[in-house]
């Protein structure tokens, strides 16, 4: 597997000199300066592209050309947001960058409560607390028939939380749950927006009416009218399964599970759709072995995400040790490593850790975190190759 790092392009604290020492071998970015549904120019990916070269490194993923959210719920302007998608592909295709890690999500790409939740070592990780997030649905955006998605068990404890919680809890949680978590990856909210509740209620209303089903078949259509570029340039399109894998927010989930995933490989059965194969976020749902799933949809994965998750009482989660958890993360590297070699492969989110929290890195995305992680990885990769007599 080729290793890779998300890196946030050329402003970004972790440069690609610190990259190359630790032993990176390919880059995943984006060109995270041009708007939401704007053509990437041939000039500014070759840019990118050079500049990446020139420490000895390579664009080996895109992460992400972004799906704007009219092209979700089938807005008046997807044809031609499409159109755009489908010309800064062929860029992409043109300038050697073949594979796109993209996803389907409404709204918000990933959730979790807590970005630093302390473990008994001192260091720190992202979490989820249900009961939390269900306070900041109920009392915080107040969505209308909201109590339905909750237990009467789960309802009296947000009740009891509600008697108890400090103003700057809730003004932490909205700031964790849509505005840290979403910026910072062409996200419809970003830091320093006003009234960012207000924003998030009017970007959840575009969805009214918009159900499982539907948001199937929007990306259904969306995935038909690029494969031909795909086919023409050899971009592999994979998609990010939802994370969390279930339910929020009263918005359609379509890929949390083998039966999401095989729906999806099968409505545009082309090799060039595939998937990103991404542990973590399969492995916060209970539903979900990543053993049983690798060893499915190995043969139309593009790219891995190597991280793992603890599932705790409640519908909580935590992001645990990449040695760690439900992600069985060794035994996904022999199951690639046999499949489906040479794919990229980049370890996804870290601790906190050794003064990471005063870097002002993307909340996930710390440095000395990953790289324990990475070395983590590496270690299993040896293991791994060693078994297969790769090395």
């Amino acid at each position: 597997m080729e290793k890779t790092w998300r890196w946030f392009g050329k402003k970004d604290p972790i440069t690609l000199s610190m990259l190359r020492q630790i032993g990176v071998e390919g880059i995943v970015t984006a060109l995270h300066e041009v708007p939401n549904g704007e053509v990437w120019t041939p000039e500014a990916i070759n840019d990118l592209k050079q500049y990446i070269e020139s420490h000895g490194l390579r664009w080996s993923v895109v992460e992400s050309l972004p799906v704007c959210e009219a092209i979700k719920y089938a807005g008046p302007e997807r044809d031609k947001l499409i159109a755009n998608y489908k010309a800064s592909l062929a860029n992409l295709g043109k300038a050697g960058i073949k594979t796109v890690c993209y996803n389907f999500m409404p709204v918000i790409d990933w959730i979790r409560t807590d970005l630093q939740h302390p473990w008994p070592d001192g260091t720190s990780s992202l979490y989820f607390d249900r009961i939390r997030f269900a306070y900041f649905d109920l009392k915080i955006l107040q969505r209308a028939g909201a109590e339905t998605d909750y237990s009467p068990e789960e309802l009296e404890k947000v009740a009891e939380l509600d008697r108890n919680i400090a103003e700057a809890e809730k003004d932490e949680l909205i700031d964790t749950i849509i505005v840290k978590t979403q910026g910072f990856v062409n996200g419809n909210i970003k830091e320093g927006d006003l009234q960012p509740v207000n924003i998030f209620r009017r970007l959840l209303a575009l969805y009214d009416g918009i159900d499982r089903n539907a948001l199937r078949e929007n990306l259904r259509y969306f995935l038909t009218a690029i494969m031909p570029v795909c086919e023409e340039y050899g971009v592999n399109m994979c998609i990010h399964p939802d994370d969390p894998p279930f339910q929020v927010l009263g918005l359609p989930r379509i890929i949390t599970d083998e039966a999401d995933i095989e729906w999806m490989l099968h409505a545009v059965d082309n090799p060039h759709n595939g998937l990103t194969f991404c542990a973590g976020s399969l492995s916060a749902g209970e539903q979900n072995d990543t053993r049983e799933l690798a060893r499915k949809f190995a043969h139309r994965t593009h790219f891995v995400h190597l991280r793992s998750t603890k599932a705790m009482p409640g519908g909580n989660f935590i992001e645990s040790s990449h040695l760690e958890g439900r992600g069985h993360l060794i035994d996904l590297i022999r199951i690639f490593e046999k499949e489906n070699p040479n794919l990229p492969m980049r370890v996804d989110h870290g601790r906190t850790m050794l003064g990471d929290e005063t870097k002002g890195y993307n909340p996930g995305y710390s440095f000395h975190g990953r790289m324990l992680a990475l070395a983590q990885v590496e270690g299993m990769m040896a293991v791994v190759r060693n078994e297969l007599g790769l090395e």
